[in-house]
Protein backbone atom coordinates (compact mmCIF):
# COMPACT_ATOMS: atom_id res chain seq x y z
CA UNK A 1 0.00 0.00 0.00
CA UNK A 2 1.38 3.21 -1.13
CA UNK A 3 2.17 5.29 2.02
CA UNK A 4 1.23 9.17 2.48
CA UNK A 5 3.48 11.55 5.43
CA UNK A 6 1.10 14.03 6.95
CA UNK A 7 3.16 16.91 9.10
CA UNK A 8 1.09 19.30 10.96
CA UNK A 9 1.88 23.05 11.48
CA UNK A 10 3.71 22.41 14.62
CA UNK A 11 6.46 19.94 12.27
CA UNK A 12 4.74 16.66 13.78
CA UNK A 13 4.84 13.69 11.18
CA UNK A 14 2.75 10.88 10.71
CA UNK A 15 3.14 8.40 7.99
CA UNK A 16 0.00 6.26 7.26
CA UNK A 17 -0.25 3.64 4.83
CA UNK A 18 -3.93 3.19 2.95
CA UNK A 19 -5.11 1.51 -0.17
CA UNK A 20 -4.76 2.62 -4.03
CA UNK A 21 -8.42 3.78 -4.70
CA UNK A 22 -9.08 6.23 -1.32
CA UNK A 23 -8.59 10.02 -1.37
CA UNK A 24 -6.12 11.43 0.74
CA UNK A 25 -8.59 12.39 2.90
CA UNK A 26 -9.77 9.12 3.63
CA UNK A 27 -6.09 8.21 4.26
CA UNK A 28 -6.34 11.50 7.06
CA UNK A 29 -9.63 10.65 8.49
CA UNK A 30 -9.46 6.78 8.54
CA UNK A 31 -6.01 6.89 10.66
CA UNK A 32 -6.70 9.85 13.17
CA UNK A 33 -4.55 12.17 11.37
CA UNK A 34 -5.03 15.43 12.92
CA UNK A 35 -5.42 18.65 10.69
CA UNK A 36 -8.16 16.81 8.60
CA UNK A 37 -11.59 18.19 9.64
CA UNK A 38 -13.36 16.78 6.62
CA UNK A 39 -16.74 18.03 7.40
CA UNK A 40 -18.28 17.49 3.47
CA UNK A 41 -17.20 13.98 3.79
CA UNK A 42 -15.43 14.18 0.24
CA UNK A 43 -17.71 15.84 -1.58
CA UNK A 44 -15.51 18.74 -2.95
CA UNK A 45 -17.90 21.23 -1.02
CA UNK A 46 -16.03 22.57 1.59
CA UNK A 47 -12.45 23.01 2.29
CA UNK A 48 -11.99 21.85 5.29
CA UNK A 49 -9.61 18.79 3.98
CA UNK A 50 -7.09 21.49 2.63
CA UNK A 51 -3.25 20.26 2.69
CA UNK A 52 -0.20 21.60 1.01
CA UNK A 53 1.31 19.22 -1.17
CA UNK A 54 5.09 18.86 -0.57
CA UNK A 55 7.31 20.84 -3.81
CA UNK A 56 8.34 17.45 -4.55
CA UNK A 57 5.19 16.41 -5.37
CA UNK A 58 3.50 19.21 -6.70
CA UNK A 59 4.14 18.17 -10.50
CA UNK A 60 3.33 14.24 -9.85
CA UNK A 61 -0.25 16.01 -9.17
CA UNK A 62 -1.19 18.23 -11.49
CA UNK A 63 -3.36 20.96 -10.90
CA UNK A 64 -6.51 20.81 -9.68
CA UNK A 65 -9.36 20.93 -11.49
CA UNK A 66 -11.80 24.27 -11.70
CA UNK A 67 -14.42 22.91 -9.23
CA UNK A 68 -11.63 21.99 -7.09
CA UNK A 69 -9.99 25.48 -7.30
CA UNK A 70 -13.38 27.21 -6.88
CA UNK A 71 -13.54 25.70 -3.70
CA UNK A 72 -9.95 26.58 -2.54
CA UNK A 73 -11.22 30.34 -2.65
CA UNK A 74 -12.64 29.12 0.74
CA UNK A 75 -9.61 28.04 2.46
CA UNK A 76 -7.76 29.66 4.61
CA UNK A 77 -4.00 30.62 4.15
CA UNK A 78 -4.16 29.00 0.28
CA UNK A 79 -0.35 28.82 -1.52
CA UNK A 80 0.49 27.86 -4.66
CA UNK A 81 0.66 23.91 -3.74
CA UNK A 82 -2.85 24.05 -2.28
CA UNK A 83 -5.04 21.44 -2.84
CA UNK A 84 -7.93 19.72 -1.12
CA UNK A 85 -6.84 16.20 0.10
CA UNK A 86 -10.56 14.85 -0.72
CA UNK A 87 -9.69 15.05 -4.61
CA UNK A 88 -6.13 12.90 -4.83
CA UNK A 89 -6.90 9.84 -5.27
CA UNK A 90 -4.21 7.75 -4.34
CA UNK A 91 -2.01 5.65 -6.93
CA UNK A 92 0.90 3.54 -6.47
CA UNK A 93 2.82 5.94 -8.57
CA UNK A 94 1.92 8.24 -4.93
CA UNK A 95 4.10 6.10 -2.41
CA UNK A 96 6.09 8.53 -0.57
CA UNK A 97 3.58 11.43 -0.62
CA UNK A 98 4.64 14.38 1.58
CA UNK A 99 2.02 17.02 2.47
CA UNK A 100 1.38 19.45 5.15
CA UNK A 101 -1.64 20.42 7.32
CA UNK A 102 -2.30 24.46 7.92
CA UNK A 103 -2.56 25.66 10.94
CA UNK A 104 -6.32 25.82 10.48
CA UNK A 105 -8.91 25.19 8.44
CA UNK A 106 -11.84 27.06 6.68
Amino acid sequence: MPRITFIDAGGMSRAVEAPVGWTVMEAAVKNGVPGIEAECGGACACATCHIYVDEAWVDALGAADPMEADMLDFASDVQANSRLSCQIRIKPELDGLIVRTPERQG
